[in-house]
């Protein structure tokens, strides 16, 4: 189950006000600082930044970045979550970050990373995005839950980081499943966070493969075993904003679930690592016959505007049609996931395939993915730039 699927979107009514936008996330190549094992299958890396690039790498707990390689000819996007707050000067300017990348089996860009990444190494990343993070300025006395599959915990670990250190009365729970401690990725940090803040801190470690000394953490996170833990571990009445990460599966079941006990989606923020679809390339060639019925789509990219035409009969993306008049447009897993490819329409109406990274609000305001965007009327009109 798709969380929104064939979502519409036409030009919304002009917006009285409007505040000034950060700058578009771009791609800087960055050095490869560090690079440390935390699993059998997972690494943790971390880049170096330069003080000329700190404004653009400078982000909030929770966000993520498109890292770009060329492998065997072919160029290579993905969206790694960053998994702690950002290192700074003296001066507040961020010195480094890291990343988790963990193999996933047939992945080409995990596999290569785990001996292709290296301290020294020069990677092309973009700068962070992502709206998967708190209100980090009125954390007093609230109550912040993270459930995590996987690598899913690499945003959790800098948002409990951040939330734990930014107030003496916030609290975090975690809710983790793995198949055994093997898989458990920063198992040490967590364990240390917990020895740093024993009584704002629960750590509740679920697994599917190994046997612990409490029934309810021992098996799969399925429907029944989440609602015997709302019931007797996180009570929903006690928490003020949910963070869910995983895989569509999890998040589908924990957003489910918490809805029939009473929480208002307004409380739920989730981000998905992988739909259990293989990813996509963004780009594929589409020729414009003569005389053949098209679509009409102008872009705006950096001030920018370009038209392209794109054939009714092939029915590609918004993406797709723009990349070949503006091949900086920006996009990172082109599965609806990551969200970078965001942008809003301004005149038209396309219908999106799949939507896994925007709110029923930004839909209300225009804002698609143009990765999955297919043009619904002859002439449309994106912004990348809102």
């Amino acid at each position: 189950m798709s969380l929104f699927t064939s979502a519409t979107a036409s030009a919304p009514p002009p917006e009285p006000t409007r505040r000034a936008p950060r700058a578009r996330a771009r791609f800087h190549t960055l050095t490869v600082a560090a690079v440390r094992p935390l699993t059998e299958d997972s690494i943790e890396v971390t880049f170096a930044v330069p003080p000329e690039l700190a404004d653009e790498y400078d982000h909030l707990p929770g966000q993520h970045v498109a890292l770009r390689v060329d492998l065997d000819g072919v160029e290579v996007r993905r969206s790694y979550s960053l998994c702690s707050p950002p290192a700074h000067h003296a001066d507040g300017e961020p010195t480094s970050f890291s990343v988790a990348v963990k193999r996933d089996e047939g992945g080409a860009f995990s596999t290569w990373a785990q001996t292709g990444l290296h301290p020294g190494f020069e990677i092309d990343v973009m700068s962070p995005q992502g709206t998967f993070t708190s209100v980090l300025d009125d954390l007093d006395h609230r109550h912040i839950v993270g459930i995590a599959a996987g690598s899913g915990i690499t945003p959790l670990m800098a948002l409990a980081q951040t939330v734990l250190r930014r107030s003496d009365t916030s609290r975090f729970t975690l809710l983790y499943t793995n198949r055994s401690t093997l898989d458990v990725m920063f198992l040490e940090e967590l364990a240390d966070l917990k020895d740093r803040y024993p009584a704002r801190l629960t750590l509740h470690h679920v697994l599917s493969r190994e046997q612990r000394a409490a029934p309810v953490l021992s098996g799969r996170l399925d429907e029944e075993r989440l609602r015997l833990i709302f019931g007797a571990l996180i009570p929903p009445d006690d928490v003020d904003e949910w963070f869910l990460c995983g895989p569509l599966v999890l998040v589908d079941l924990c957003r489910d679930v918490l809805a029939d006990l009473g929480v208002a989606r307004e409380h739920i923020r989730f981000e998905l690592f992988t739909t259990g679809e293989e990813p996509r390339r963004a780009a594929r060639p589409v020729q414009v016959r003569e005389g053949e019925k098209t679509v009409r789509i102008e872009v705006t990219l950096d001030g920018v505007s370009s038209t392209v035409h794109s054939p009714v009969s092939a029915h590609e993306s918004v993406l797709n049609a723009a990349l070949r008049v503006r091949p900086d447009a920006p996009f990172a897993c082109a599965g609806g996931v990551c969200g970078t490819c965001r942008a809003r329409v301004i005149e038209g109406s396309v219908t999106m395939t799949e939507n896994y990274a925007l709110e029923p609000d930004e839909i209300a305001r225009g804002f698609v993915l143009t990765c999955q965007s297919h043009p619904t009327s002859d002439h449309v009109v994106v912004d990348y730039d809102v």
